[in-house]
């Protein structure tokens, strides 16, 4: 448990807010490219409690304003894309993207007005399918040398997914390793004809041949430990095979809200859990291939079954119980709700409120990962307080072009030594490759 005053410092995500404020301090996701490709690249953009537009101005730039015009607040969302900026329909205010007034074609000719009226702009670049925003002071960070950024745009795919509720808790359904075993438990294995390609859980366990569902179903106790490094946090969930075997599964807290987790034996995930405002946000994953080129239009049409458009908002949700079938809950999956893992995590995070009442909540062991995060974002929003952002995890003196990785994967050790065995794994997929992932 901890105090409701605790549980709005580590929520709330408005300016000036403690966790809001450390946000602000690292690239956030603020659209998928694919939401520009259209004939009028204008999209609206919900961050962190703030009201914003995006836009591609006839040079190809990109530029993130505040929704609502400076003049008497009309929604530049319908503005006139045109002149290298954006147009306000309402009384022809023009802005470029930087948020600059440029035009008021209806003031005075010799009015200088314009130069004193600025929207609120921030920072965007494309990285990977996604379009990036950074919402805080100073220069912004550099990126990190991830997998997910140094691929090529051929073996990366992204997507993102809308869920109603505070990102914390959906967060930190990501670095919870013992709720796969319950919440995502098939009670039937998949057939070895059936293709798991873009599906969690569809492999087999590293090298074994053993389905992943029967292996979570049949391990349900990990043994999970927690490690910090200077992107955040390792975890590693150890399930001790009756052979004397031991699986080794690794994921990854990414400071401040993203998770690393392997997705199969080729392909990982890095997911971020990004603020719309207090009580909703969207997952944004990064499907990175090591193997072969992505199947982008494959994976596409997968999640969209699962998506209506334009707002990415999930078809299964409270209003329709999540597809939930009690037929199917006492065959075939654990919860009832279909196949698909992300809808099983929405309604875990989404049934425990808009913002989760953690004056209620009882730790367990398995929850090291949720206890260890907390303390790290309380130490980071201390240090943003104290005008100590250098404390920041990859705010200090690392070079971010020399952080690789992370370590995302399954591994079987054979002999006790478990952090060899992942270590030989992701060794073994690097050196396979076909494009640069050395570490």
């Amino acid at each position: 448990m901890i105090s409701q005053q605790m549980n709005d410092s580590l929520t709330q995500v408005s300016q000036g807010t403690d966790a809001g404020e450390v946000l602000r301090r690292y690239w956030q996701p603020a659209a998928l490219l694919d939401e520009l490709e259209q004939a009028r690249p204008v999209v609206p953009v919900k961050l962190l409690g703030e009201d914003l537009v995006l836009f591609r101005n006839g040079e190809g730039d990109l530029g993130l304003i505040g929704r609502h015009c400076p003049h008497r607040g009309a929604d530049l969302c319908y503005g006139r894309l045109e002149d290298n900026g954006l147009r306000c329909p309402f009384h022809g205010w023009h802005f470029d993207r930087s948020g600059q007034c440029v035009e008021q074609p209806g003031e005075p000719e010799d009015s200088r007005m314009h130069e004193h009226i600025k929207s609120v702009s921030y920072p965007v670049v494309e990285k990977n399918g996604i379009i990036w925003a950074y919402m805080g002071p100073g220069t912004p960070p550099a990126f990190p040398n991830f997998d997910c950024f140094r691929a090529p745009g051929t073996h990366v795919f992204a997507f993102k997914g809308h869920w109603q509720c505070n990102w914390l808790q959906a967060m930190e359904i990501g670095i919870d390793p013992a709720h796969a075993s319950f919440l995502h438990r098939f009670l039937q294995d998949a057939e070895e004809t059936e293709d798991g390609y873009g599906k969690q859980f569809r492999d087999s366990a590293a090298d074994t041949g053993i389905p992943m569902t029967k292996l979570l179903r049949d391990y349900p106790r990990p043994e999970i430990s927690v490690e910090e490094t200077n992107y955040g946090l390792r975890l590693t969930a150890l399930r001790h095979l009756d052979n004397g075997q031991t699986h080794v599964r690794v994921t990854n807290q990414i400071f401040p809200q993203s998770i690393g987790i392997p997705m199969s034996r080729n392909m990982t995930i890095t997911q971020w859990h990004v603020p719309t405002d207090d009580e909703n946000c969207y997952w944004y994953t990064m499907f990175t291939s090591f193997t072969d080129p992505v199947d982008r239009d494959l994976m596409r049409d997968q999640r969209l079954k699962e998506h209506s458009l334009p707002g990415y908002m999930p078809l299964k949700n409270a209003s329709n119980n999540y597809g939930y079938d009690s037929a199917e809950q006492a065959s075939e999956t654990y919860t009832g709700m279909g196949l698909d893992i992300n809808v099983h995590d929405q309604w875990a995070v989404e049934s425990m409120g808009a913002i989760q009442d953690r004056t209620q909540e009882h730790l367990g062991k398995t929850d090291v990962g949720i206890i260890r995060y907390r303390r790290m974002l309380r130490a980071a929003i201390e240090a943003v307080k104290e005008g100590r952002e250098e404390a920041l995890p990859m705010h200090n003196a690392l070079d971010l072009t020399t952080l690789f990785g992370p370590v995302s994967n399954d591994a079987i050790a054979k002999d006790g030594n478990w952090s060899k065995a992942s270590a030989d794994s992701d060794t073994a997929r690097r050196s396979a490759c076909p494009w640069d992932a050395s570490v």
